[in-house]
């Protein structure tokens, strides 16, 4: 019984910890200009685009595939 108790208890606080965490990353990007803006998750370059001379283009934006001749 404790083990569901401490389960429900820990994901909306492992929750609150990331939107403090991306709370406090705004702060200390809009404090310190010289870094740069704050990465948000999904934006820039990242595990979910294509980086190619210094340009992101997004998967989803890539042409699709050539189907193989069946």
């Amino acid at each position: 019984m404790w083990d569901y108790l401490i389960g429900i208890a820990l994901v909306p606080l492992l929750l609150f910890g990331w939107l403090l965490v991306q709370s406090l990353a705004r702060l200390f990007a809009r404090a310190h200009p010289e870094f740069g803006e704050a990465r948000e998750e999904g934006n820039g370059c990242g595990s979910s685009c294509l980086c190619k001379g210094g340009t992101c283009q997004r998967k989803t934006d890539r042409p699709p595939h050539p189907q193989p001749p069946a």
